[in-house]
């Protein structure tokens, strides 16, 4: 079966400033439209490679190929033809242009086609091999990691309309693959009516009497698949200022610490990991206090402030507040002032429950709240040998160093 990849770069790229369109950015020794059709060609032998571009942006995606010598070097089988679509007004007429080219070049193709966003170039061949696996066996595929947040479906008033069940709720990535003839002919149906969908899992759901009602099927995802939207998602020794010439690397240490009583009747998070455990943190959020220390270090480090002042316990607001969300909305503003994780270092200081057991978990809980590998947190617990309020079981304390870089 034939094997074809549509690598979507025809967006704006607003959301980086002025650092230019992403795709085009350096990255590992070519750029970042480079390093994802690598990660592919190295996964797997393709019939052919389509890359949507802005209009007349032929050229500049040409050139942000070329700058990568290693593509030269993959065996003739790794590299097929790539050709160069114009994109449309929305992701989805890109797909669209992008496979009646395909349709056109391969009138009579069978096979699998992936669809994947240029600016995910972490791509993982796990990935990459378990999409095309998947796509073959059942129709269509996508990889997906659970959702870190609770979810909530917001009225246009504001308001939350549905509470939706976490377990229940994945974030989807790309590639996306699908078994190309109705694939295409679920892209043909939607652009005749004018329909416009959030990503092709929805247009192949859509027409379940073009696909004889197959569904997706999802393959495990993988945090370091992010997609880069701002200047940060570049890592700092591949970083912007550096490459570009605009300007030095810039490095920040941020220190954070907390302390929270500990009370029956609560419950015991770190992290974002409930531990069982007979007594909780005592707060007005749910006073997961590493969490807490984590959101200062960061705070700190990029001079925005610190916890307190983002989250006020008097505002009535953060009461019972969750932790994770609160990180979340932290890292965001970091991130957009420019900001990368190099690591995170942190310390607990508490006398039980035990902390090796769940020690991994919470440093991967850590690291999918901020989108970053588990490699660049660490966490270690000690005791105070009985002395004290944390000594005596009365209190928890965290402290967290990290390092920015932008």
């Amino acid at each position: 079966m034939s094997l074809f990849l549509i690598l979507t770069a025809a967006g704006s790229s607003s959301r980086m400033g002025q650092t230019g369109k992403k795709e085009y950015l350096p990255l590992g020794g070519g750029t970042v439209l480079s390093t994802s059709l690598k990660a592919f060609l190295n996964a797997s032998e393709f019939t052919s490679v389509i890359i949507t571009v802005p209009k007349g942006g032929e050229e500049e995606a040409r050139l942000a190929l070329s700058k990568d010598k290693t593509l030269e070097e993959l065996p003739a089988s790794r590299r097929p033809p790539v050709h160069f679509v114009e994109g449309g007004d929305s992701r989805q007429s890109s797909i669209y242009n992008a496979l009646e080219f395909l349709k056109g070049q391969h009138p009579q193709a069978d096979g699998v086609v992936l669809v994947h966003d240029a600016a995910r170039p972490y791509v993982t061949e796990r990935i990459v091999l378990d999409c095309i696996s998947t796509a073959r066996n059942y129709g269509a595929a996508v990889p997906a990691i659970p959702a870190v947040d609770t979810q909530k479906e917001v009225a246009p008033d504001g308001t939350i309309r549905r509470h939706l069940v976490r377990k229940d709720i994945a974030a989807v990535q790309t590639p996306q693959g699908f078994q190309l003839a109705p694939f295409i002919l679920c892209h043909e149906k939607a652009h005749q009516e004018g329909l416009d969908f959030t990503d092709d899992t929805q247009v192949w759901d859509s027409y379940p009497d073009l696909t004889g009602g197959r569904k997706v099927h999802i393959v495990e995802g993988d945090i370091v698949n992010k997609k880069i939207t701002y200047p940060a998602d570049i890592p700092a020794s591949d970083g912007i200022t550096e490459a570009d010439g605009h300007g030095q690397k810039e490095t920040r240490i941020g220190m954070g610490t907390d302390l929270h009583r500990l009370v029956e009747g609560r419950r015991f998070l770190l992290g974002g990991v409930e531990i069982p455990a007979d007594k909780g943190e005592l707060g007005h959020s749910d006073a997961d206090v590493l969490l807490h220390a984590i959101s200062d270090a960061l705070l700190g480090a990029s001079g925005l402030g610190d916890i307190g002042s983002y989250f006020p316990p008097e505002d009535e607001k953060w009461k019972d507040a969750d932790s994770a969300v609160l990180l979340g909305k932290v890292w965001e503003d970091v991130r957009k002032e420019g900001w990368s994780l190099v690591n995170l270092d942190c310390v607990l200081e508490f006398e039980r429950p035990k902390f090796l057991p769940w020690r991994q978990k919470v440093i991967d809980s850590v690291a999918a709240i901020l989108g970053v590998s588990s490699k660049q947190v660490f966490v270690k617990a000690k005791t105070n040998e009985g002395q004290d309020a944390v000594g005596s079981g009365l209190a928890i304390k965290a402290y967290c160093v990290c390092l920015l870089s932008r």
